[in-house]
C-alpha cells in the first residue's frame, strides 16, 4: 500500500480515501437533518452547498486535532469511538458555535447537537466498514533492507520503538559483505535476481543500509536500477527512516544529507507569507484570548502575588537572543541561586496554579507579544536557553541547525516528543526538529496548529 506526497510530507493512502469518504458524508449530513425534520414533520429551510462544506471542514479539522485516525491505528476501535467524541462533541461544537456566533451566515437550519449526533453515525459506520473492508496487514507496505549489520540492527530497532512505523512490514534482510548481525529468522538469501525476488515476495520498496559504505558491484546497481525503473522503490536508509517515523535519525545523518537533500532551502517568499499568517493568527489570539490571559493574571496573582509575568532569555534564529514571556507558574525564588535548572517530573518549585496553566499552556499566552514583533512564530521548534544551548552544542552534532528556522509557539517535537529535561531528551527533540526545519511548509504549519489542540486539552509533554 503507497504513500501520497502532499508538500513535503507523506500520509498513508488508505487513510488519505478513508478521510475523503467522510468528508462527503459531514458534507452530507446537514442534508440528512434535514430530511429527517421534513420525515417527522418540520419545517427546514434549504442548506447551501458552502454551509455544508463548513461544517465538514471544521469536524474533519476536529478530527485531525484529536489523532483520531492515528489512535484507529495504534489503540484499536474503541479507543477511537471516544476521540470522535471528544473531536466532536467538545471541540468541533466549540468552533462551530464561535464560528456561527462571528458568521451568522454560515449556520445551517437545525440544532448542531442533531448535526453532530448524525455526523457521529456515519463516521463511527464509515470506520467501522474501513476496518472490516481493509485488512490491516495488505495495508502495510512490505520492505527488504540490503545490509545485516549493524546499520540494519538500528533500523529494525528504530522501526520497532516507533508507533509512527506500523504500517511497515519488513520482510527481512539481504546480507552485504558485513558480518551478519541481525537475528537469523530476519535473514534473507541473496538473491540471483533482485526484481523476480521482490515481486515473488510482493516487496515494494528495497532499503539500502550497507554495513560497509564502497561502491557496490556493477551487477547489483544494475539489478537495483531494473528494480526502481519497474517500479520498485529503491531508498537510502535515512530518507526511509525519515519518511516513515517523520524524523530525523542523528544516528544516520551526515552533512551530505543536508547539503543534497531537497530540503533546508530558504525562501523569501515563503518566510514573507508565513510572517502574515503569523501575524494575522497571533493578532486574532489576542482577541479571543484576552479573558483567559486576564483571569490567568489574576489567579496568578491572587496565589503567590506579583509580578505575575517572568521572563527568560531564549536563542532564536540564527542564534540571536531575545526575551522570551511567560505567566509565572513557579514560585518567585525558584532560581535563587541564578543558575538554569532543568525543570524535572512533579517539580516542586511550580505552584498550584502554575500546574494549572503549564498543562492548559496558558502560562504561553504571553509569547503571542514574541510573535508580534517577529522575535517568534506561531509554528516552530521551541527555543531553548542560552546556557543549555551551549552545553547542547558540545554535547548534539547538528544541534546548531535548529536555529535557522524561526522558533515558535508551537512545534513538531512538541506533538510527538514528551517534555525535554535532558541532553537525551534535547537530542530526542532535535530529530523532530531536524525534520521540520528540512520539509516546513504551510501544510505541515497547519497540521501542527490543528494537532496542538489535542496536547492542550490532554495535557501531553507538561512538567
Amino acid at each position: 500500500m503507497s504513500y501520497l506526497r502532499f508538500g513535503k510530507h507523506y500520509i498513508h493512502t488508505a487513510y488519505v480515501a478513508l478521510g475523503a469518504v467522510e468528508f462527503v458524508l459531514l458534507c452530507l449530513t446537514p442534508y440528512i437533518q434535514q430530511s429527517l425534520a421534513l420525515y417527522l414533520g418540520g419545517e427546514a429551510l434549504p442548506v447551501h452547498p458552502l454551509q455544508a462544506m463548513l461544517f465538514a471542514l471544521v469536524l474533519s479539522c476536529g478530527t485531525l486535532s484529536m489523532g483520531v485516525y492515528m489512535s484507529l491505528l495504534q489503540d484499536g476501535f474503541l479507543a477511537m469511538f471516544f476521540r470522535t467524541l471528544v473531536a466532536f462533541c467538545f471541540v468541533s461544537v466549540l468552533a462551530l458555535t464561535l464560528l456561527y456566533w462571528l458568521i451568522p451566515a454560515a449556520d445551517t437550519e437545525g440544532t448542531l447537537v442533531g448535526r453532530v449526533v448524525v455526523a457521529i453515525v456515519l463516521v463511527l459506520l464509515s470506520r467501522w466498514c474501513f476496518r472490516r473492508v481493509v485488512d490491516s496487514e495488505q495495508m502495510k507496505r512490505r520492505v527488504v533492507i540490503f545490509g545485516a549489520g549493524e546499520f540494519a540492527q538500528g533500523i529494525l530497532n528504530n522501526l520497532q520503538a516507533d508507533p509512527m512505523a506500523m504500517g511497515i512490514t519488513v520482510v527481512g534482510c539481504v546480507p552485504d559483505n558485513a558480518s551478519p548481525m541481525v537475528a537469523s529468522e530476519r535473514l534473507l538469501s541473496v538473491p540471483k535476481h533482485w526484481y523476480t525476488f521482490c515481486r515473488g515476495l510482493g516487496v515494494s520498496e528495497i532499503i539500502i543500509a550497507p554495513e560497509e559504505r564502497r561502491n557496490q558491484q556493477g551487477e547489483l546497481h544494475a539489478d537495483l536500477m531494473e528494480c526502481k525503473l519497474r517500479g520498485i522503490d529503491v531508498t537510502a536508509a535515512v530518507d526511509f527512516l525519515e519518511r516513515t517515523t517523520k524524523k530525523a535519525h542523528l544516528e544516520l545523518v551526515h552533512p551530505s544529507w543536508i547539503l543534497y537533500s531537497e530540503g533546508f532551502k530558504a525562501s523569501r517568499s515563503r518566510d514573507v507569507a508565513k510572517r502574515l499568517v503569523d501575524l494575522s493568527i497571533s493578532l486574532v489570539l489576542l482577541v479571543v484570548m484576552l479573558p483567559f490571559i486576564a483571569l490567568t493574571a489574576l489567579a496568578v496573582y491572587a496565589e503567590s502575588g506579583g509580578p505575575v509575568l517572568y521572563s527568560q532569555e531564549r536563542v532564536g534564529m540564527l542564534g540571536k537572543t531575545f526575551r522570551i514571556y511567560k505567566f509565572r507558574s513557579m514560585r518567585q525564588d525558584a532560581e535563587k541561586e541564578g543558575k538554569a535548572v532543568w525543570a524535572s517530573q512533579n517539580d516542586s518549585r511550580v505552584t498550584r496554579v502554575g500546574a494549572f496553566i503549564r498543562n492548559t499552556r496558558l502560562d504561553e499566552l504571553p509569547q503571542i507579544y514574541n510573535v508580534i514583533v517577529g522575535e517568534m512564530s506561531i509554528v516552530g521548534p521551541r527555543p531553548e536557553r542560552p546556557e543549555f544551548v551551549a552545553q547542547l552544542k558540545q554535547q548534539i552534532p547538528f544541534y546548531d541547525t535548529r536555529h535557522y528556522v524561526k522558533p515558535g509557539l508551537m512545534g513538531w517535537a512538541q506533538l510527538n516528543y514528551p517534555y525535554g529535561a535532558s541532553v537525551d531528551d534535547a537530542r530526542g527533540k532535535l530529530e523532530y526538529d531536524l525534520y521540520y526545519s528540512k520539509n516546513h511548509s504551510f501544510l505541515i504549519d497547519l497540521l501542527i496548529m490543528i494537532q496542538t489542540v489535542e496536547v492542550v486539552l490532554l495535557g501531553k509533554g507538561v512538567r
